[in-house]
């Protein structure tokens, strides 16, 4: 092993940081307040404690400044502390933030969402997406009386709550009953859907899945989709979380023409304050509210689900991202990125081991061992470099306060880690790169 690269990455260490994991570990199960933020999704002893953020760009408690992709698990794509947001929030604050009777900020926030996003016909806002896909969930049984939950098994995530969770390796604490009511479909694969709903006939209350991750739908998929779900009369649920306003002002169903019948949105929706919406059919709706004369649904019911502040970030957030084009500048910075990181890992001959996914407002990278397989070895080796070299990637997902310098300074400490996976590749051993043990999934059965 080169003894430069050994220097230059023990160089690179967060003292303050490390003990203030410690801190968290000690009175915060995990360490985190959500999984994916946990010290073991990055290398040992080098999981950054922010102190703050501005843009693009986040501090360490280290002092160390990051260029900062996938900001907010996906949440902040406007950059931190952005001024149209900050000014709207504050102002409600002044004003302020939640009262016995609904505001009139809530009126004026429902409006400016379906006026957004106009496939919708109602809109009831929470603080999560789990909130959200339980409560679309719990619908759609109540208006079909059925039970069976029918989740796309090719996306990583939908709810913290029972009905997802189940399905996941960390099942501990759910009964074998609710687990055998959730039943997954392939995505792209209308035949093997169609199987499903035929197998459990009359069952199935909903499909729910994310119209579009990292692959784009196949031609007529999505409409098939909505084929399928009217035919076998239950319920298609789109989970907008991350293709809400990344993919268009009006989400993926904005973007493909295809109108399901529920849809929940968040992240990007209050560029990271807390604030996420179900949407849909005024006629599935309504069964959550008081006029029509059948049972009641409990729909959402949340003493903060509209706190004026989150609405006010949302209400700008939507006028930010129409008046500025703000989706093409996330295609565009994206599209850019990709480029370089490509050309750079091309470059230093690791094109295949290092690949660059998704649509380029969404971005994920993949770290491939010699033989093509997923690496966390690898992916390890390769987010120790870009730690070292200012750049705190656990995805490639583009902010627009992104500059052209900023990414093109990222596509430099890629090039650099690119250099030594290579060398990594050439050894048929990342060990000696790791400096400890390898970043873990979120999804395990152990901890």
């Amino acid at each position: 092993m080169n003894t430069e690269d050994t220097a230059e990455t023990e160089e690179f260490s967060l003292p303050r940081s490390r003990q203030a994991n410690e801190r968290l570990h000690a009175m915060i199960p995990g360490g985190a307040h959500t999984y994916a933020k946990g010290d073991d999704q990055y290398p040992e002893n080098l999981a950054p404690v922010i102190s703050h953020g501005r843009g693009a760009h986040v501090w360490d408690i280290d002092g160390n400044r990051y260029i900062e992709y996938g900001s907010g698990l996906r949440s902040v794509s406007l950059g931190h502390a952005h001024p149209r947001v900050i000014e709207a929030v504050r102002r409600e604050l002044d004003r302020g933030s939640n009262f016995v009777r609904p505001s009139i900020v809530e009126v004026e926030a429902a409006e400016r969402f379906l006026a957004t996003v106009p496939t919708a016909e109602m809109v009831k806002f929470t603080k999560n997406g789990s909130d959200a896909t339980t409560a679309a969930v719990r619908l759609a049984r109540a208006v079909t009386g059925r039970a069976r939950v029918a989740v796309c098994g090719d996306h990583p995530f939908f709810s913290v709550d029972d009905w997802f969770i189940g399905t996941t390796p960390m099942s501990a604490g759910i009964p074998a009953a609710t687990n055998e009511l959730t039943v997954s479909f392939p995505y792209g694969d209308l035949a093997a859907t169609e199987e499903l709903l035929t197998r459990y006939q009359g069952e199935v209350a909903c499909l729910i899945l994310e119209p579009a991750t990292h692959t784009e739908p196949p031609p007529g998929y999505l409409a098939g989709l909505r084929e399928l779900a009217d035919r076998h009369g239950c319920v298609l649920i789109f989970d907008e979380m991350i293709t809400g306003f990344r993919w268009s002002e009006a989400g993926a169903q904005g973007l493909y023409g295809v109108v399901p019948d529920l849809s929940t949105f968040g992240k990007a929706l209050g560029n990271g304050f807390a604030v996420s919406a179900l949407a849909g059919r005024r006629d599935l709706m309504e069964r959550g509210g008081l006029r029509h004369s059948g049972e009641r649904v409990f729909l959402l019911s949340t003493t903060h689900g509209a706190e004026t502040h989150s609405l006010a970030a949302a209400m700008a957030v939507q006028t930010t991202y129409v008046e500025e084009g703000i989706t093409a500048r996330l295609h565009a910075l994206g599209e850019r990125l990709a480029a370089g990181v490509r050309e750079a890992a091309a470059g230093m001959g690791v094109g295949d081991h290092i690949v660059v996914r998704g649509r380029a407002s969404n971005l994920v990278f993949a770290t491939l061992d010699g033989n093509g397989q997923p690496s966390q070895h690898y992916r390890t080796l390769f987010l120790r470099r870009l730690l070292a070299g200012g750049v705190l990637a656990p995805s490639f997902v583009v902010s627009s306060a992104l500059s052209d310098a900023d990414i093109d300074r990222t596509v430099e400490v890629v090039a650099q880690a690119c250099a030594v996976y290579r060398k990594a590749l050439d050894a048929a051993d990342p060990a000696p790169w790791l400096a400890g043990r390898p970043v873990k999934p979120v999804f395990r059965r152990l901890a």
